[in-house]
Parts: structure tokens; C-alpha cells; sequence
């Protein structure tokens, strides 16, 4: 049985072939590794509006210096309103009766806002001139306090 076939040699061929493939992948590997780089390779800087950038930052240009008292945390403070300026006039431009809601054109902003009938002082139609106030409402605003103008 010392006699090999053909089958085997192209096997063992193959077989050396991957292994020579193999160990020059490994040693490209090792000549293209980032690892052992120098500290100066490795580092990033942010630049003044917050880019990333491998150059360092040119320490002879001027800083700009910032107030940290006029740095605001959180949410604006909101301005107390002018109760005046909460009611704005509008005209119906559509009420149901049976259905008890409508919609007021508002004459200010011109937007459409919701009415319903819990929200009327006295009983409203179409083309109604009509002072009210607008509150959030769950799908928006909603105009409350609504009142017929004479």
C-alpha cells in the first residue's frame, strides 16, 4: 500500500495550497495592524463647531470666551400672559347642533379650531361672530369660554 492515488496528491495539494494562502493572509494581517501605533496616531480632536478632526486645534487663534451665566438649562421660562390677549374673536364656520361640536375660524391666526357644545355660554350657529379662548386638547386645540358677540 505505498502506492498513492491521484485522489490523495490533489488532497494534500489543496491542503498545502490553503495552509500557504492561510499564513500569507496572517502575515498581512500582522503588516497592516494598528495595534502598537503611537499615541499621536490614535488621537482626535473636536473642532470649534464640534466636528471631529485629526489635526490639533491652532493654539495662536483667539478663544471664544462664553458667559456661563447666559447658558439655559431645561425648558424656557414662559412669559405670564396678558388675560386680555388670551380671548380672540372668530366666526363659526361650521356647528352640528345634533352632534353638539363645530369649528371657529379664528380672525387672529386663521386657524380652524375645535368647539363643542359643553364649551358655550349660549347656543351658536354658522357665521356667528364669536369671542373665545383656546386650551389643549387631546388631538389639539380647543376653544373654550365661547361667547356670542352682539
Amino acid at each position: 500500500m505505498g502506492q498513492e492515488t491521484m485522489g490523495k496528491k490533489e488532497r494534500e495539494q489543496k491542503k498545502r495550497k490553503k495552509q500557504k494562502e492561510k499564513e500569507e493572509r496572517k502575515n498581512e494581517r500582522a503588516a497592516n495592524n494598528s495595534k502598537g501605533k503611537g499615541i499621536e496616531d490614535m488621537m482626535a480632536y473636536i473642532d470649534e463647531n464640534g466636528n471631529i478632526s485629526n489635526t490639533p486645534p491652532d493654539p495662536t487663534r483667539k478663544k471664544k470666551e462664553i458667559d456661563t451665566e447666559t447658558i439655559q438649562l431645561g425648558a424656557a421660562k414662559r412669559e405670564p400672559e396678558d388675560p386680555a390677549e388670551r380671548i380672540r374673536e372668530g366666526i363659526v364656520s361650521f356647528f352640528n347642533d345634533a352632534k353638539g361640536y363645530g369649528f371657529i375660524a379664528d380672525t387672529r391666526s386663521g386657524q380652524n379650531v375645535f368647539v363643542h357644545a359643553n364649551n358655550l355660554s349660549e347656543p351658536i350657529k354658522d357665521r356667528d361672530k364669536v369671542t373665545f379662548e383656546i386650551e389643549r386638547g387631546a388631538k389639539g386645540p380647543v376653544a373654550v369660554r365661547v361667547k356670542k358677540i352682539k
